[in-house]
């Protein structure tokens, strides 16, 4: 038993050590415009390095040329709101994964990536109580006039509808209760309707009952061919007296037209955003406090979201390399 223990570890021993030999020296490129906090990208590199690779890091970068240059020779990318478009994939010969730190993944051209078989992810849930936590926060502010001398009003009491209700919206609408509000939920895509009985929502049987009904309604869907533009006018004047919108989702699904006529005809509505919109300055000039935009993308930027988020990419892209875990793939 023990000289055939001791062949079995030498056969893995010489797997472990064959293994090394392929991969020691291969390059994960960590490509972010806007950068990990120090300590995160201290452990991402930890965690390449650890299993062999060679971890290349290229920040704050100002033109698409750095980052074309950059993927010539990497096996991986991990980034953060990065582009990885067509042109950056027929830079990359050798990329096998692509890994973004953060739940959406519209910035990655997945039809090209298809194409190549090069495998994206992303790192669900990592980045969801530093987004929850800013809704909440930006309900407040509204609420209280953004904090200008005046009357303003609590959001205890009042209704929360979430619109898509994921990883992020679910703790929306934790918060939401904790605070006081009753909580309402639209989203078909959710396979276990217990889920809602079990967090204490209700969950509504249509997209417009959920705004009819909801003082504040926080949007959580993602950017697709189907939800771009699909919150406008008709949508808003559908809420109560006083309603307000929160997005911490993407611009994309916002119809600027509709919003802005939204908020003309009905002067008591609000709209917050963390994602600026492109009619930004147009709605700040007609509808003052009434509105507001973070002036960059504020949802992950918190330390634990920035370390968890990229920690767990570097987690998944050496998962993917060393074992073909695909868990996370969102590219199937």
């Amino acid at each position: 038993m023990g000289i055939v223990q001791t062949l079995t570890d030498k056969k893995k021993q010489e797997r472990t050590v064959e293994f090394t030999s392929l991969i020691m020296g291969k390059k994960i490129l960590i490509a972010t415009e806007k950068p990990f906090a120090k300590v995160a990208l201290d452990g991402i590199v930890n965690i390449l390095e650890s299993a062999g690779f060679e971890a290349v890091a290229l920040e704050k970068y100002t033109d698409k040329a750095q980052l074309l240059g950059a993927v010539a020779d990497v096996e991986g990318i991990i980034i953060r709101s990065d582009k990885i478009t067509a042109e950056v994939v027929d830079a990359a010969p050798n990329l096998k994964i692509v890994v973004r730190a953060g739940a959406g993944y519209d910035n990655v051209d997945l039809e090209a990536c298809t194409r190549r078989g090069i495998v994206v992810m992303n790192t669900p849930g990592q980045n969801s109580n530093a987004v929850a936590e800013l809704a909440i926060g930006m309900m407040i502010y509204m609420a209280r006039g953004r904090f200008t001398p005046g009357t303003g009003s609590e959001i205890s009491g009042k209704t929360l509808g979430i619109h898509a209700y994921g990883n992020v919206g679910s703790l929306v609408g934790k918060y939401g209760k904790a605070m006081g509000m009753t909580v309402l939920a639209f989203d078909p895509f959710v396979a276990d309707k217990q889920i809602f009985a079990h967090d204490g929502v209700t969950e509504v049987d249509s997209v417009e009952e959920l705004y009819r009904r909801s003082d504040y309604v926080s949007l959580h869907i993602p950017a697709t061919d189907k939800t771009r533009k699909s919150i406008g006018q008709s949508l808003l004047s559908l809420m109560p007296k006083g309603g307000t919108l929160v997005n911490t989702a993407r611009k994309e699904v916002i119809d600027e037209e509709g919003l802005v006529k939204a908020l003309t005809e009905r002067p008591d509505l609000k709209y917050a955003t963390d994602i600026a919109a492109d009619l930004q300055a147009i709605l700040n000039e007609k509808f003052g406090t009434r509105v507001f935009a973070t002036q960059k993308k504020m949802g992950a930027e918190t330390a634990e979201a920035n370390i968890n988020a990229g920690l767990a990419a570097a987690r998944q892209t050496v998962g993917f390399l060393v074992d073909g875990e695909r868990k996370f793939q969102v590219n199937k």
